[in-house]
């Protein structure tokens, strides 16, 4: 019988030599530190659960109510009859906690990226990107249809010399926390670029908001900066607040703008409301136990610590994603299938999500975790690299 598509099978064949076959494991336990993985227990290091909110009672609860008064589907777009009391009510606390005047839900981070950046631009203006920046950021400047130029990784200088010659509305976006490095962006000359070539910037802070930053403010209060500094401040809520969806926070006439302008916003259906009044119990958390962050913190430098002293080449990050280089994809991928035979998830990250010769383990913390956890995972390392 001859196969549908003979193309596709040699290309699947090929990413598979190349050690970049990308794989699906069944879950089968709530989210956690501990996983439940085909009837083992595992100990969870890749989640972008950060603060252990995803399976956090009082979460938990939200949901179940929000659920029992909203029931499941929103049933429409924001614009039609999909934006409930409890979308509402989110975007308001959303905006007081980030100090901006106003905040848009997303349905998801891929989709605010993408939604802002072709509203903000088009064809005669240009966007700015970071060289490690995420998919969906890179993708957003590429839809919008503006002339697209990618800097040198955190290299302002770079950015400056292409924002001399350009031409219309220019957006400079970032990552804040680069998700498969765990850097910062250099926001403080980020911003000062910006306002010296009548630039806008945007900074995606998935990674930072609720983590990073004494209240959680993530990045932006990291460096002490405000809603002037950075006009266009997207954050994920499937992250650090440990739920789902994304938003934009700004001044009133950007989000206005969105309104009308923003196609991810305008022509998809609202996320549940239930997923609304979950994420208004989390965000309560985030304020309210910076132990969370502390803790964290602690995690991440005994990590470290331990890391270089058994020979490992770890990446420069403060934040609670801390690499490891490997360089070829296959090892890396055979790194983490030993780790999983010990109990440890860990995944290995490849091209093309990182660049060529840069395979590495992306080790994550959650601040369910213990120190006993961290040691432990050291000493599998230790075994299975040396």
């Amino acid at each position: 019988m001859t196969h549908p598509f003979p193309k596709l099978a040699a290309s699947l064949g090929d990413i598979a030599q190349q050690g970049l076959y990308r794989s699906r494991r069944t879950i089968a336990s709530p989210q956690g530190i501990n996983l439940e993985i085909d009837g083992r227990n595992i100990v969870n290091f890749c989640s972008n659960d950060y603060l252990g909110l995803a399976n956090h009672p009082d979460v938990v609860n939200a949901f179940k109510s929000g659920a029992n008064h909203y029931g499941v589907g929103s049933g429409s777009a924001h614009l039609i009859c999909g934006h409930s009391a409890a979308h509402h009510a989110l975007e308001e606390e959303l905006a007081a906690f980030t100090g901006r005047d106003r905040a848009l839900l997303f349905s998801t981070g891929y989709m605010a990226n993408i939604g802002v950046i072709s509203a903000l631009l088009g064809r005669s203006d240009t966007v700015f990107e970071d060289r490690l920046n995420h998919a969906s950021l890179l993708d957003g400047g590429l839809l919008s249809g503006a002339r697209f130029k990618r800097y040198a990784h955190a290299d302002v200088a770079d950015l400056s010399a292409n924002l001399e010659k350009a031409t219309g509305n220019k957006l400079i976006v970032t990552d804040g926390v680069f998700s498969m490095d765990g850097d910062f962006a250099p926001l403080e000359e980020l911003a000062f670029a910006a306002k010296s070539h009548d630039a806008w910037l945007m900074v995606d802070d998935a990674h930072g908001l609720g983590v990073i930053g004494q209240h959680g403010g993530g990045i932006v209060e990291h460096f002490g900066l405000n809603q002037d500094d950075v006009p266009v401040l997207m954050g994920t809520l499937g992250k650090g607040l440990g739920t789902f969806g994304a938003f934009v926070a700004g001044p009133e006439v950007l989000i206005e703008t969105l309104i009308q302008k923003a196609r991810t916003y305008i022509y998809t259906t609202a996320l549940p409301a239930a997923v609304a009044e979950a994420t208004r119990a989390s965000l309560k958390i985030v304020v309210a136990e910076s132990w969370r962050r502390d803790k964290l913190k602690i995690l991440s430098e005994r990590f470290r610590l331990g890391a270089e002293q058994i020979g490992l080449q770890v990446m420069q990050s403060s934040s609670a994603i801390q690499p490891i280089l490997i360089g070829d994809s296959q090892t890396a991928v055979d790194i983490s299938n030993a780790l999983l035979n010990a109990g440890f998830l860990v995944s290995a990250i490849r091209p093309p999500t990182v660049p060529q010769g840069s395979a590495r383990l992306r080790v994550t913390f959650s601040a369910l975790h213990e120190e006993q956890h961290v040691d432990r995972l050291l000493d599998a390392l230790a075994k299975t690299i040396a």
